[in-house]
């Protein structure tokens, strides 16, 4: 069902279509009350009816109200008119972040940036005791200004104690040995059907970071079958030999984020941030000040410190070097 503009679902006044789901279609529409943009997601009439995608499509209202974080997505509203389930919320101009992978791997930088903002959503999520379970770059989004904001929270489960990681409470196809998430983002518990926590999420958050990086999926095969069974058995092809320079210690980082064992993960999103974070900031670090002085050629003219580099770097002694400039000053040698 496709709703035409112009038409009012409650406040919200209908102006075009953004695009459509497997949950719903989104809506660009106006706030009447508030002068506002916002966007307005749509079950769809045939999806109405479907008991288990109402639960789904209003358990994500839910848990998407509890959220005020700049790297989650922000709702305003929720509500139903003439049988059509809507829910209102912040409208974001930009891009998924599968389309911008689709143009290649993103430079290290741009991925290091997007991941410290993913993780830091992460772990407000996870501190509301919220596991997403599905986390995977057609869920993120990326706005013009470079913020990022995760999505679709429409499998997430809520744990009883916010405080404590482990997933206990009940949410949508919760029973024991169902299977869900997107095969090639799901971790190894997700794949045998077993109940999972935060570490998941962080397990799927490094699927996405190593692509990112790395321009291709972490993990593939010719069929899902395989494909879990590389997730469950393989590791992922090393970063180092992709066609970008990877430092040794953002590499460390995807590689814990993708331990098989959950344990041997980092134990919170929060830990990825900081992590990530020392990474730029040990990439940043400014070298140490070189010592400035001319070093003589063989035409008498003296050269800059960038010129006499590698016979800065050969020498063994910075002393022979000094010596030789201040000799050179004492007795300038003339052109011939």
């Amino acid at each position: 069902m496709t709703i035409s503009a112009g038409t009012r679902l409650g406040p919200y006044e209908i102006l075009a279509s953004i695009g459509a789901g497997g949950m719903g279609e989104v809506y660009r529409a106006r706030d009447t009350r508030l002068d506002r943009m916002v966007a307005v997601k749509v079950l769809p009439a045939a999806l109405s009816s479907d008991e288990d995608r109402l639960h789904r499509f209003e358990h994500e209202a839910r848990l998407l109200s509890t959220f005020n974080h700049p790297n989650l997505l922000a709702i305003y509203d929720v509500g139903s008119q003439d049988g059509i389930h809507f829910l209102v919320s912040e409208l974001m101009e930009g891009e998924g972040l599968r389309q911008r992978l689709q143009e290649g791997p993103l430079t290290v930088r741009k991925a290091v940036e997007f991941g410290v903002q993913i993780a830091k959503g992460l772990a407000a999520a996870h501190e509301k005791g919220i596991v997403h379970r599905d986390l995977k770059p057609d869920n993120v989004f990326v706005l013009r200004d470079g913020r990022v904001k995760i999505l679709d929270f429409g499998l997430a489960r809520q744990t009883l104690d916010a405080h404590d990681n482990t997933a206990t409470a009940h949410g949508p196809n919760t029973q024991p040995g169902a299977v869900l998430g997107t095969v090639g983002y799901m971790s190894p518990e997700q794949v045998r059907g077993k109940v999972v926590d935060a570490r998941s999420d962080i397990f799927s958050f490094g699927a996405i970071l190593y692509e990112m990086v790395g321009g291709q999926r972490a993990f593939k095969g010719d069929s899902s079958v395989e494909t879990m069974n590389a997730i469950l058995k393989e590791d992922p092809p090393e970063l180092s030999k992709t066609k970008q320079p990877i430092s040794p210690a953002l590499e460390r980082v995807i590689r814990r984020c993708l331990e098989k064992s959950p344990e041997e993960r980092f134990q919170s999103a929060r830990d990825v941030a900081f992590a990530l974070e020392a990474v730029v900031a040990s990439s940043t670090s400014s070298a140490p000040e070189l010592p400035s002085f001319h070093l003589p050629n063989h035409t008498g003219c003296h050269l800059s410190l960038p010129q006499a580099w590698p016979v800065y770097c050969w020498s063994p002694h910075l002393a022979i070097l000094r010596a030789v400039d201040n000799r050179s000053r004492e007795r300038p040698a003339t052109r011939k």
